[in-house]
């Protein structure tokens, strides 16, 4: 059963991925990288879409025995059955802000990212579809290392799981006009 590393783009997954595996010595599947070579995402404006039931195909048949599984899309494209574990990593959408404008996403692809953060959508869809082996690691205000003791902790013991909220933060700052478009 496979170590699930999930949550939107500039949270840490790789980083994190990459430490975990190292110490639990186990392989990194991306699921980014096998879309992008099975020739799955398709260019929609500044953004890819991925046929989400041909990757799932193809992740079927390329995981097998223990692995990390880094993606995004991991709660859309993997079966419960292949997961021991799905840890979903959040960060502070204000933070997030500043990640976007140095990858030099558009103000489209921020926006869209920064409101999928601040709902808590691959979250909300994680638990959803995964329940009791879903759990929150807020990355924010926290090492690379605190985040990998954090994540070791719950691979071992399911104990750690954090609750994250930022559209309360948000709606507090009286900043939704700030992370949604009218």
């Amino acid at each position: 059963m496979s170590i699930v590393i999930t949550g939107n783009p500039g949270v840490g997954k790789h980083t994190i991925t990459q430490e975990i595996a190292e110490k639990l010595e186990l392989s990194i599947i991306d699921i980014n990288s096998i879309a992008r070579d099975a020739g799955l995402f398709e260019k929609n404006k500044d953004t890819n879409d991925v046929d989400t039931e041909k990757l799932e195909k193809i992740l079927e048949k390329k995981i097998s025995g223990k692995n990390v599984i880094v993606g995004h899309l991991a709660p859309y494209v993997l079966d419960k059955n292949i997961v021991k574990i799905m840890i979903v990593l959040r960060r502070n959408p204000y933070d997030l802000i500043s990640v976007y404008k140095e990858r030099k996403y558009s103000d489209e692809k921020s926006t869209e990212n920064l409101g999928s953060e601040v709902l808590g959508i691959i979250a909300h869809d994680a638990m959803s579809k995964f329940q009791e082996k879903t759990f929150q690691i807020n990355t924010s205000d926290k090492s690379i290392q605190e985040v990998v003791e954090k994540a070791m902790t719950l691979i071992s013991s399911n104990i750690g799981n954090e609750e994250v909220d930022w559209l309360d933060l948000v709606t507090k700052n009286n900043d939704l006009k700030k992370f949604f478009v009218d």
